[in-house]
């Protein structure tokens, strides 16, 4: 039961801090929601600060199994279309699960005020992805699937334009459908350009 009670503090403050700030979420406002008296939100967590680090330590552990890590990595495609296919599976979680979208939302927000937030930002959009692709597109050169170049700089040309598009949906929710496809025309024409001839 407690263990329950917990996990609702955390989904709760995820969803108010995504939509208000942290500054903007007060543990007053974040009791009422859950139904909860202030005594009771403190046998879990002694501090609205407490929560914070809570929170995105569950997200960081929920991202690392769902999406992936540089210390987790996706299994290596053994064809150009695999690393398409892996890509689209990848761009669906991320643009469509609840709690990634309001993560990514939260951490926009407070990386000017958390240093925390502020390094886990730089990692989720940028850094991150640059690192657990840099691994793939070494290994799909290795296999002849991939020209041989930069895999650190071939990781960055692929990446960053995917995060991009996926903050386009953060920013413009109804327009999902057409950036998965933008996403999709642009992962085939990087095969195209980088893929080399035979490989499937």
């Amino acid at each position: 039961m407690a263990k329950d009670t917990k996990e609702r503090i955390l989904a709760t403050a995820l969803e108010m801090f995504s939509q208000k700030g942290y500054a903007g979420t007060n543990i007053r406002e974040l009791t009422a929601a859950l139904g909860l008296v202030k005594s009771s939100m403190y046998k879990h967590f002694d501090s609205k600060e407490a929560i914070w680090n809570a929170l995105l330590d569950q997200m960081i552990a929920y991202y690392g199994q769902r999406f992936g890590s540089a210390e987790n990595l996706p299994p290596v495609p053994d064809s150009l279309e695999g690393l398409v296919r892996m890509t689209m599976v990848m761009v669906d979680f991320t643009v469509h699960d609840e709690k990634i979208v309001m993560t990514r939302k939260l951490l926009a927000i407070e990386q000017f005020r958390d240093e925390r937030a502020r390094a886990l930002a730089g990692k989720h959009f940028l850094t991150g992805l640059t690192q657990m692709f840099t691994p793939i597109f070494a290994a799909m050169m290795d296999r002849g699937l991939i020209r041989r170049d930069d895999p650190e700089m071939l990781a960055l040309a692929y990446t960053a334009p995917i995060s991009a598009l996926i903050h386009q949906c953060d920013r413009e929710p109804g327009q999902a459908a057409e950036v998965m496809q933008r996403v999709e025309a642009f992962s085939r024409h990087f095969v195209k350009v980088y893929g080399e001839e035979g490989a499937s």
